[in-house]
């Protein structure tokens, strides 16, 4: 018997009825002449939480962190456990199983997960549904492949949850610790894509807000050719005074001058340079989910995650291929079902696409055409199945359109046109100018708006300017030509500040991360890969920022602006998580490994090494913001002002780690006063052999004015009284070990301050270890014969 197993109802529904009938409708499964379909509801087995693996990871502490899983446990999502056992059922009866999970990488682990965990060994085929009308699943059905081919898809799936899992869950704790320390509420969530994600956001923020915008001068002047005038602008020499750092004039006056320098008209301009080139441009790529999230995002203001849902409405209505691709290319296979399309868009309901539809081409093959760009999905494009519009939402409809656009562009000619690049001297200045004249409008005739400007965001205007610039009308030249000066005017610009991302601009951010990455090696080198996250999930990392408060949304254009949070955040970690070089290296790294290059052990060794640094970093991180003042003792908590029985005082929010209190002057707290000069204190130590008090430096440790005195100050100053300097019982639950055959200090660091040694106590109950680096760090361990239990 053939077990199909599908990643969700639906695609069940439509393989079932691609097979051989009648259909028997069962409780969770499908049976057929040909075998049964079964499926799941996405990921039905989940990654065990911390305290699954050990009961103690339920309280965070940042002595238990890194926490890194010696063998990684998978449990059965609760909402899964029936149909779970209905495809474990079916999977003992099965001769043969057909692995039918999405064709890509997370798709591809979602089956192999739960056949893994049932330690499946019966053999397993792989379909491969880019579509989900009947033809292409009887096509993909007839051609099924060797699961074990898909292996490196389902490693590289398997390190990027688990990396994500052990970014995540160290992470999140160990800086929501920190925050704690300095007494901010909440958790805060660290991810591997997130949270470089998110630092996008507010380092663009803080450019808009520290933006000045700078006037500066351009100047442009009229020449007259003996075959018609054209105008040039001035380009400045590297030496010319009154420039900026970015070579632009802010000097009006040097403007004015140069104006009436060239009015003076005492010698002819000459042409040095004249550059004219046929340039090609090559029809423009179907859609991968990201580059339709983007255009529909610019062209209808619609969210990343509308556009990946609504593009997953028409996959099921099997108006579309599948959505959640990569790839921009499409199979030579596929080009014989071009006339079946084409036709079906020129019989639309939708006046455009019919016009466009009716002047394709099938000799046209543009190089979208491609099979060695194609790896286990294909471009966006309609299916053969025919539309009807009027049966779509609003939404259906535009994204429909989108892609039936893209596609149709295929088979309409390359957009050529004539570019023509222009130098002059003239007074020793030179001035530049360029044109281009089209000669076939080709595939943009489709892109042609009537209202062009009303759909372009500010940096697509800046573009249409300078395209604008470049279309400039000029007459027929060549070099060594002169030219005549006939007028010239400077204009007055301003500088302008970047644009706030929105969802759409900043899942584009996250496609071409390169952009944003500092090594410049490194910069060359992710160029070309898929940047951070995938398809699917981009749009999910984005929604979920603003789900847990980092992000909000402002305005009509609904722009992305971080929350107090974000800042926090964002301030506290280190440059390894906040730019996203690792994280893109890391990318590059799993798209390898889908490729059968590197290990999955190799992948997460350097993973755990590198959240273990995190993790020691973050416990000394602290989260100051402005306005708030860092404890001077601890160096991890912020002062928090009180309300004592003797007035208002200042303390320290990692109490009772730091007991730390100074008085409040003026809605401040007064430090440098502090009765207790805690920074002698700090090289005071215990040595409990002899009970001799070392302390170096100053005799006198305390000063002669009125504040409050901390504990700390209390026991220093108890101790400095009696002259006797082993702890006394009242200020110490920790009695100090007598024999005399143990050291005060031991070879056992601490692992919850990483500064003290511990300490092997008789207490009430037994002997048990605890920091030398009491009453500042209040660990104890349990004692096994001697030897700390850490």
């Amino acid at each position: 018997m053939r077990l199909y197993i599908a990643e969700k109802p639906s695609m069940g529904a439509e393989i079932a009825k691609c097979l051989t009938g009648p259909v028997q409708r069962k409780d969770g499964y499908l049976i057929t002449k040909d075998g049964i379909v079964t499926w799941a509801f996405g990921h039905i087995l989940r990654q065990a939480e911390p305290e699954e693996y050990n009961a103690k990871y339920k309280n965070w502490k940042a002595e238990d962190l890194p926490i890194i899983p010696k063998q990684w446990k998978m449990i059965i999502d609760e909402s899964c456990k029936k149909q779970f056992g209905i495809i474990k059922n079916l999977i003992d009866k099965a001769d043969e199983i057909v692995h039918a999970g999405d064709p890509d990488r997370e798709g591809q682990l979602l089956i192999d997960e739960v056949l893994d965990y049932l330690n499946c060994q019966k053999p397993v085929k792989r379909i491969l549904l880019n579509a989900l009308d009947e033809e292409s699943i009887k096509k993909a059905n007839k051609d099924l492949r060797d699961n074990r081919d898909f292996l490196n898809l389902k490693k590289s799936a398997l390190a990027r949850a688990r990396a994500d899992w052990l970014i995540g869950m160290n992470l999140s704790r160990a800086y929501t610790l920190a925050a704690r320390r300095a007494g901010k509420k909440g958790v805060f969530a660290v991810g591997r894509v997130k949270t470089p994600t998110l630092a996008l956001v507010v380092r663009r923020e803080r450019e808009l807000k520290d933006f000045k915008p700078v006037d500066y001068f351009t100047i442009k002047a009229i020449f007259a050719h003996e075959n018609g005038e054209f105008s040039a602008t001035w380009k400045p020499k590297d030496t010319q005074a009154g420039l900026d750092f970015e070579n632009r004039l802010i000097d009006e006056n040097i403007a004015k001058a140069l104006i009436g320098k060239f009015a003076q008209k005492t010698e002819a301009g000459k042409i040095t340079a004249y550059q004219k080139a046929q340039k090609k441009e090559a029809q423009r790529l179907p859609f991968s989910l990201s580059s339709l999230q983007v255009l529909a995002g610019k062209k209808y203001g619609y969210d990343p995650q509308l556009v990946l849902d609504t593009a997953q409405k028409l996959y099921e209505k099997k108006l579309t291929t599948y959505p959640r691709s990569d790839c921009e290319y499409l199979p030579q296979s596929q080009f014989s079902d071009a006339k079946i399309i084409l036709q079906n868009l020129y019989n639309i309901n939708e006046k455009q696409l019919a016009n466009w539809a009716k002047k394709c081409d099938l000799k046209t093959k543009s190089r979208a055409w491609n099979d060695k760009k194609i790896t286990a999905h294909h471009a966006i494009i309609p299916t053969k199945v025919k539309v009807n519009l009027m049966s779509l939402t609003t939404e259906e409809r535009n994204i429909y359109f989108l892609i039936a656009q893209a596609y149709i562009a295929q088979f309409y000619p390359v957009h050529i046109y004539d570019q023509t690049k222009i130098s002059i001297e003239y007074m020793q200045e030179l001035f530049v100018t360029s044109g281009r004249v089209v000669k076939q409008m080709g595939w943009k005739e489709l892109y042609v708006q009537n209202n062009k400007e009303k759909s372009l965001n500010e940096d697509d205007k800046k573009e249409d300017n300078e395209e604008k610039e470049e279309q400039n009308s000029l007459p027929l030249m060549k070099k060594g030509d002169e030219v005549e000066y006939v007028k010239g005017e400077y204009d007055k610009k301003s500088t302008k500040p970047p644009t706030r991302f929105t969802s759409s601009t900043l899942l584009a951010g996250m496609k071409d991360i390169h952009k944003y990455v500092k090594d410049v090696e490194v910069k060359k080198k992710l160029k070309d890969i898929y940047g951070i996250g995938t398809e699917a999930t981009r749009a999910t990392i984005i929604e979920d920022l603003v789900k847990r408060n980092f992000l909000q949304l402002e305005g009509k254009k609904k722009y992305l602006v971080p929350t107090q949070s974000a800042y926090i955040l964002i301030d506290a970690l280190p440059d390894e998580m906040t730019y996203p070089d690792s994280t893109a290296v890391w990318e590059d790294y799993l798209h390898s490994l889908s490729e059968g290059q590197g290990t999955i052990e190799e992948f997460l060794a350097k993973q755990a090494e590198f959240t273990q640094n995190l993790c020691i970093k973050a416990t000394k991180t602290v989260l100051v913001q402005e306005h708030e003042y860092k404890c001077p003792r601890c160096n991890q908590g912020i002062l928090v002002k009180r309300k004592g029985k003797n007035g208002e005082f200042w303390g320290c929010s990692n109490f009772p780690n730091c007991r730390m209190t100074c008085n409040d002057v003026d809605g401040k707290p007064d430090i440098e006063k502090t009765k207790f000069n805690f920074n002698n204190y700090r090289q005071m130590s215990y040595n409990n052999s002899d009970k001799n008090y070392i302390k170096s430096g100053q005799n006198e440790i305390f000063q002669q004015d009125n504040q409050l005195i901390s504990a700390w100050d209390l026991i220093a100053r108890e101790n400095t009284k009696k002259m006797n300097f082993a702890p006394k019982e009242k200020f110490s639950a920790m009695p100090i070990e007598k024999n005399k055959n143990t050291k005060a200090t031991s070879k056992y660091l601490c692992t919850r301050c990483k500064e003290g040694n511990l300490r092997r106590i008789r207490g009430k109950n037994g002997w048990f270890w605890a920091c030398s680096n009491y009453p500042h760090c209040t660990a104890t361990y349990d004692d096994n014969n001697g030897i700390p239990v850490i």
